[in-house]
């Protein structure tokens, strides 16, 4: 039985431990906090600097090999937020992230005006060490957090087992030798946890695991204005081209990024990682060359390569590897982060797994099991939808490497087709965003009386209108220094 104190309003209190502390692992623990449970978070990279501004430049996150490269905070992450744990948004609004509606920055004649419930679509953005630094500051406020900098987990301490045969976890064991027992462990160690290895160390079963190269690298960059402004949005924030996409986000401060994003196999595009021919490249895309105009403030052009498509399940034929620990966020599942979906899906988890604790089973194999479905139904479809997206335009990419022809599955057609069709009607257009914005699942927006109608009658022409920008041939001499 789990024996758990009394919380806020009669919801059982538990000790809990948080490996990582990242944005994800900050933000549950605040909401687990809010609910009366006891949570300890240990962070194996140090605090960060008192001033959210001095994050940038000042806080080293080794833990964390995309801590300086382009992050989303899309609306998805804003809609949990701001609904629970509003401090969280008010935070990051008086660190200087920047508050956007994509609808408002588009022409009223598209959008048919601004509705009432366009606020659906609004986010707060800013640069990774800006955002995570400002909500460690409201971790720092929040009655029942201990935040412990510095300390990384050795592995995990078990007792009696629930269930035979099942190892049940009990608390964690520091770097530093000591035991810390808690009613319930979450890993929330990102896209590098080592939890399959703790598992393995207390003689679990393994989770059965998917891993494969999402196939992509990005080549990032980061400017400032000099009047606190961020540059125009004149075309998607993600634009696809033949062989090569470029992410461009606003985020705090006057501050934003630009990532090239091409195929890991592409050597020809290696060049990009020149800022000379970085730079030459982005003046070339009309939809984006402007966002090349400000005071660049990272040195030379940021690589992130290798970067895994990873899923763990941790209940298998219906019995699970371990009781008393719990995967959250990328310790479960993560994708290629070209979408930026992962902090949303990330908050949508922590929403689950507060919910979960609120009125548990008593058996710890029941938690377990519980724990598993909610993943299911609240972000497995997410993830399976990104990375269904990923690999169709990892091989649309290849197929333009290979001048070959691409055929779409019908999945990545629609897609393409909704997001030609999405600026010729203001209800597409919503329903894009919603989806871009991990809102609503597509499922879920296809099922809408006539939208699926819609978008094939005004998207399916998608192949015969594609963004203006660089041949494959004419990106290559543009990287080689050609005209």
């Amino acid at each position: 039985m789990i024996r758990w104190g009394i919380g806020v309003e009669g919801i059982d209190m538990a000790r809990i431990v948080m490996i990582g502390g990242g944005v994800v692992g900050l933000c549950s623990s605040v909401l687990l906090a809010k609910d009366g449970h006891e949570v300890t978070v240990l962070e194996r990279d140090p605090a960060p600097p008192t001033d959210p501004g001095e994050a940038w430049t000042s806080w080293e996150r080794r833990g964390v090999n995309q801590f300086r490269m382009l992050h989303a905070f899309l609306p998805g992450f804003y809609n949990v937020m701001s609904a629970e744990a509003p401090e969280i948004t008010s935070a990051l609004a008086a660190a200087g992230a920047l508050s956007l509606n994509v609808i408002d920055n588009i022409p009223a004649e598209m959008t048919g005006g601004r509705r009432p419930e366009d606020s659906l679509y609004d986010s707060l953005t800013a640069r990774r060490p800006v955002a995570e630094a400002a909500i460690a500051g409201v971790v720092a406020r929040t009655d029942g957090i201990t935040v412990r900098r510095g300390e990384a987990v050795r592995g995990l301490l078990t007792g009696a087992p629930a269930a035979d045969g099942t190892p049940h976890v009990i608390g964690v064991v520091t770097e530093g030798g000591e035991e810390l027992r808690a009613d319930v462990v979450i890993d929330c160690g990102g896209r590098r946890s080592s939890l399959p290895a703790m598992l393995e160390a207390i003689g679990a079963r393994p989770p059965v695991e998917e891993r494969e190269d999402c196939g992509f690298v990005y080549y990032g960059r980061h400017f400032r204005s000099s009047d606190g402004s961020t540059p125009v949005i004149f075309g998607p924030l993600l634009m696809q081209y033949e062989s090569m996409s470029i992410l461009t986000l606003p985020a705090d401060n006057g501050t934003w990024g630009v990532g090239l994003i091409a195929s890991s196999k592409d050597a020809a595009l290696r060049g990009l990682s020149d800022v000379d021919a970085w730079e030459r490249v982005l003046r070339s895309y009309p939809l984006a060359a402007h966002w090349i105009e400000g005071e660049p403030i990272d040195e030379g052009v940021a690589i992130m390569a290798k970067i895994e498509d990873r899923h763990r399940t941790f209940v298998v034929d219906g019995r699970p590897v371990a009781t008393g620990v719990l995967a959250l966020a990328d310790s479960w599942a993560c994708t290629n982060p070209s979408v930026g979906r992962g902090i949303s899906i990330g908050a949508r988890h922590a929403r689950a797994l507060r919910d979960l604790l609120r009125d548990p089973p008593d058996d710890p194999t029941a938690v377990a099991v519980a724990w598993h479905d909610a993943t299911q139904a609240t972000v497995e479809p997410w993830y399976r939808t990104t990375l269904s997206y990923d690999s169709a335009r990892h091989a649309q990419v290849t197929a333009s490497i290979e001048g070959r022809p691409f055929e779409p599955d019908p999945a990545f057609e629609m897609t393409m087709a909704l997001t030609a069709a999405a600026m010729k009607d203001p209800e597409v257009m919503r329903a894009f965003f919603e989806i871009v914005g991990a809102l609503t699942l597509p499922e879920e927006v296809l099922a809408r009386p006539g939208m699926f109608e819609r978008i094939i009658e005004l998207g399916s022409v998608w192949r015969d209108e594609q963004l203006p920008g660089l041949s494959r041939e004419e990106l290559l001499a543009t990287i080689g220094g050609g005209s």
